[in-house]
């Protein structure tokens, strides 16, 4: 899945679509991948699953990145992506 990054944020929220991508805020800066690291912790806690089941497939330096889910359900992502 596509995710889109606003590093920076007041507090973490995982919900909303960017041009089809799932946007996760975190209060991370995006400071030798501290907000990637929370961006794969957050994904995993919308998703019920261990940080260890989200990889970072690309974009490790980009607000744009594809992870992947191990467990997560479509339902669960939809429900983010309409929020």
């Amino acid at each position: 899945m596509t995710v889109r990054v606003r590093p920076g944020a007041s507090r973490t929220l995982v919900g909303g679509n960017y041009e089809g991508a799932l946007v996760v805020r975190v209060g991370a800066r995006a400071v030798e991948g501290q907000a990637t690291e929370a961006v794969l912790a957050a994904v995993a806690g919308a998703f019920a699953v261990k940080r260890r089941d989200v990889v970072l497939i690309s974009g490790a330096t980009s607000r744009t990145k594809v992870v992947e889910v191990q467990g997560g359900s479509q339902d669960t992502l939809d429900a983010l992506l309409a929020k």
